[in-house]
């Protein structure tokens, strides 16, 4: 049961992420990016420090130990030369003080010998250790200035998407159907280029109607031309005006007397 409450709460998890980061705006994701690359930056930093800070202390506890250490030398040779005097001028006690004086120094000088190497050791690693975190927050840096630097190319990248996003938006409201009550741009096209298609049909066949007329008006009037025309060689040749058309009945006539 556990192991199926635990199963359904990644799937949601999982869900409500993917969801989140299909509606989240890449440029803001971007920013919160570059901000904890800083944060993160400051946080080598510090901890860089403190490195170094152990190493800085170490040198001094080695250099006081140091200084410890040649002083405890220095006594304990002055100790056997103030002992060999003493012994020299016949003062045995004396000779025997400065000698127990000069063991206790050589007691405290191993002590001190062995706290000195220990410090070396300790100085020897730590200033390992801070050349490591120095080198570390070198190339983190280095990292973090490449990350701020490719962030001016990423929006610009960005910005382009979003262009090319609305213009391929823009194309395919162009070349696919939006909907039922809006019509596409080649729907609207195509009945554009219909409706023009019949007016210019429309158009022809009343042009082609009056020119029909035109010629038969142009025929009239060559007619009556041609009427006018004979009429007045009638008048030249002395020919009786009313003798033609009785002419002619008489012409259409023949043919039915034979």
């Amino acid at each position: 049961m556990f192991s199926y409450l635990k199963k359904r709460w990644n799937y949601f998890v999982a869900k409500i992420t993917g969801r989140f980061e299909e509606n989240a705006d890449p440029k803001v994701q971007l920013e919160q990016a570059i901000g904890e690359a800083k944060n993160q930056h400051v946080r080598l930093k510090e901890q860089a420090a403190n490195v170094i800070a152990n190493q800085k202390q170490a040198e001094i506890r080695l250099n006081k130990k140091m200084e410890e250490l040649e002083k405890l030398n220095a006594n304990a040779r002055q100790a056997l030369i103030m002992a060999s005097d003493a012994q020299k001028s016949g003062n045995a006690e004396k000779a025997e003080q400065y000698t127990q004086a000069a063991e206790t120094i050589a007691d405290k000088l191993i002590s001190v010998e062995g706290d000195v190497e220990s410090l070396k050791s300790m100085v020897l690693e730590s200033t390992q250790a801070a050349d490591q975190a120095k080198a570390a927050v070198q190339q983190n840096s280095r990292l973090l200035q490449e990350k701020i630097a490719e962030k001016s190319k990423l929006l610009s990248q960005l910005d382009q998407a979003k262009m090319q996003e609305e213009m391929n938006e823009a194309m395919s409201q162009l070349t696919e159907t939006v909907g039922g009550d809006v019509p596409t741009f080649n729907e609207v096209q195509e009945k554009i280029e219909a409706r023009y298609a019949k007016a210019k049909a429309t158009s022809e066949l009343q042009e082609t109607t009056v020119e029909s007329r035109v010629l038969e008006i142009e025929q009239a009037t060559a007619n009556v031309a041609a009427q006018s025309r004979l009429s007045e060689l009638r008048a030249e040749l002395g020919l009786d005006a009313g003798a033609a058309p009785e002419a002619v009945e008489q012409g259409e006539a023949q043919p039915g007397t034979a």
